[in-house]
């Protein structure tokens, strides 16, 4: 998940920052409006947190503004504005989710998920894939009832597989994914980390899951492929992107591709 934070709260954007990074993603701040216009069309995002009062315009013009772009992100607002007129205009806007202040982190994790969930087309927390079964609230995968021991990396390469089935992502999609744009190492790790969850998957009877698509990238086909509970929404899957520019941000992951830790469980209980 990588998502942007527009939010001239310094206390309140950083305090986002590190509890979404320590749940595996990827985060970048605007404290402006133009910051937050100029980020957004440059860069892919899975979601824009985005607070009504800005210091050079407000929220409800920046989310105007994109939408008038073409730039479909799905955007969740934040405000300490609770009454209703505030968050109907947010929402007649385009605005996907509203949130008031104060709020609860773990409350905000969850209703970022479900936005990025509905906008890929998804309406459960189980996605699937043939035989393999990916839980994107607890990021646990398993295959039939056999749990699949995944890194962080490794899971992160499969859910957006998954989640983009049929389409062909490049090198440069997997790295701005798994590290933003930060300190990004050399295209050839997204080669070791397939290489690595192939195995895994193949170890479990799953040998043909992705495909590699000669000159472009990685794939997992549309065969098979369902939601639990809902009708399959692989005709809906947006378009592919092309390849995404680094971007440098002030700030740098602490996180090195060699420090890639292992989990099998719910995201809280890494180590």
């Amino acid at each position: 998940m990588r998502v942007l934070v527009v939010d001239d709260d310094i206390h309140t954007s950083k305090g986002l920052r590190e509890f979404f990074k320590s749940k595996g993603a990827a985060i970048d701040l605007a404290e402006t409006g133009e910051e937050a216009l100029d980020l957004a069309r440059h860069y892919e995002y899975d979601l824009i947190m985005l607070d009504v009062l800005l210091p050079d315009m407000e929220g409800y013009d920046v989310l105007r503004k994109l939408r008038g772009s073409k730039i479909g992100t799905p955007v969740l607002m934040m405000s300490g504005l609770s009454r209703a007129q505030a968050k109907i205009k947010g929402l007649e806007l385009g605005a996907d989710d509203y949130i008031t202040k104060p709020y609860e982190r773990e409350e905000v994790l969850a209703r970022a998920n479900a936005v990025i969930r509905r906008s890929r087309g998804f309406s459960h927390n189980i996605i699937t894939a043939g035989r393999i079964n990916i839980n994107i609230e607890s990021m646990e995968v398993f295959v039939e009832n056999k749990v699949v021991h995944l890194t962080s990396k490794e899971y992160s390469i499969l859910e957006l597989l998954v989640l983009r089935k049929g389409i062909a992502l490049t090198k440069e999609v997997f790295l701005n994914h798994l590290y933003g744009g930060l300190d990004e190492p050399d295209g050839k790790i997204i080669d070791v980390f397939i290489c690595k969850l192939r195995k895994k998957l193949s170890a479990l009877g799953l040998n043909d899951l992705i495909t590699t698509v000669w000159g472009k990238g990685y794939m997992i086909k549309k065969i098979h492929d369902t939601i639990a509970g809902a009708n399959d929404p692989s005709n809906n899957q947006p378009a592919s992107h092309s390849p995404i520019p680094s971007f440098r941000s002030r700030e740098k992951l602490a996180e090195q591709p060699a420090a890639d830790e292992h989990f099998s469980g719910p995201l809280h209980q890494r180590h």
